[in-house]
């Protein structure tokens, strides 16, 4: 299926990284609230984690493009990310965690990004294969967030710090079994820099419709869990929820490879943001029906598998491999990064306000950005592979 390319090797680092989201994801909130913390002090923790995206990525970019050790980033930016945040260990004040998660946040942000560019330059001609290789981290997730509500119906969530020191220590230990990919020439006759291209109009749209889609998953990601236990559910029930959406991302992520190619990556876009929509509103309005509530976590597999798969596919039409891991950098920081801080922090004030309204707002978020997409996305960039 996928010649010349260390499958398992790659899929192995996905697999232990979204571990660690897995449990960091679902949980920390939770973990947050049982140390005592307001829905504010929770959103601002989560929010500070989402805003190193904005910096961290774009600083490791420019290093790994001007040294093209990207595997030693990952590798340095594994360890010293798992010792930093061991110093969640020593206090539990407010101030003490936002600069053990600033630290912990700087470096964590080295892997992602460059990991995805070593990939891409491991897959060369074959880019639609990417999605085979990136299931194996929502698979991780799964295992992750399944096996740690199970858990945490019998144990403390007090214990989750310790289990993410496991799981990061796995990450270290998964990116020392891949090495540097061979550089190869595919997009090297564009002569752009790197702000030429991100001054064009449909870059720009392409970012905004990015930033957007992540502002949405702010609620999701920072709230789902307490507003599922407000509801009557066990933590068995909601990780049992989480790991549902994540499952649908992996169905989707097996056959994007065969999606892609026939619908292009606009309509694949256009689609997600729209049912996204629908999630969010599904999930504000029929929290108590859990047929509704399941259906509402399959779309996920949209939300945010199809999406980030084609975006990633745009992200590398846009970029010549000179500048590849600059590109990623922005999408994850503007994304990831600025979307997912703005969608913790406003949701944090928002959930004081109204618990359905906060998901009802990121339907409406979402809404926006289908617009945006559907008059700035262009075909010459977007069309099928």
């Amino acid at each position: 299926m996928i010649a010349d390319i260390p499958y398992w090797r790659l899929s192995a680092f996905y697999f232990c990284y979204f571990s660690v989201l897995g449990a960091m994801v679902p949980y920390w909130p939770v973990y947050l609230r049982e140390q005592g913390f307001t829905a504010q002090a929770i959103g601002v923790l989560t929010a500070i984690m989402m805003a190193a995206r904005v910096i961290a990525p774009n600083l490791w970019g420019w290093l790994a493009d001007h040294t093209s050790q990207r595997i030693r980033i990952v590798r340095d930016g594994a360890i010293i990310s798992t010792l930093s945040f061991a110093g969640i260990f020593f206090h539990n004040s407010l101030l003490w965690l936002i600069i053990i998660i600033c630290l912990y946040s700087f470096f964590w942000n080295a892997l992602l990004a460059q990991f995805e560019v070593v990939t891409f330059d491991y897959l060369k001609d074959q880019p639609q294969a990417y999605s085979r290789i990136r299931l194996w981290g929502s698979v991780g997730f799964i295992l992750s967030v399944a096996a740690l509500g199970v858990l945490f119906d019998v144990i403390k969530v007090h214990w989750l710090p310790a289990i993410l020191i496991v799981y990061m220590l796995l990450v270290c230990v998964s990116s020392w079994f891949i090495e540097e990919a061979p550089r190869h020439a595919i997009y090297e006759q564009n002569k752009e820099t790197i702000w030429q291209i991100v001054r064009k109009p449909t870059v720009i749209c392409f970012f905004v419709v990015c930033l957007l889609m992540q502002v949405s998953h702010g609620p999701y990601y920072t709230f789902f869990s307490l507003y599922m236990e407000q509801h009557g559910y066990t933590r068995k029930d909601i990780g049992g929820m989480w790991a549902l959406g994540v499952l649908a991302e992996v169905v989707l992520f097996w056959y994007m490879h065969r999606l892609m190619p026939k619908w292009g990556v606009r309509t694949l876009m256009l689609l997600s943001l729209f049912l996204s929509s629908i999630r969010w509103a599904l999930i504000a309005c029929f929290p108590d029906n859990l047929p509704i509530i399941l259906g509402a976590q399959c779309l996920h597999a949209f939300s945010f598998g199809s999406f980030h798969a084609s975006a990633i596919e745009v992200v590398r039409r846009f970029f010549p491999a000179r500048q590849a891991a600059r590109g990623q950098a922005l999408y994850n920081s503007l994304s990831f990064g600025a979307g997912s801080a703005i969608g913790a922090l406003s949701s944090g004030y928002l959930w004081e306000w109204s618990n359905q309204w906060t998901f009802l707002a990121a339907s409406m978020i979402t809404l926006i950005a289908l617009v945006i997409a559907w008059f700035g996305l262009k075909d010459e960039y977007s069309a099928p592979i």
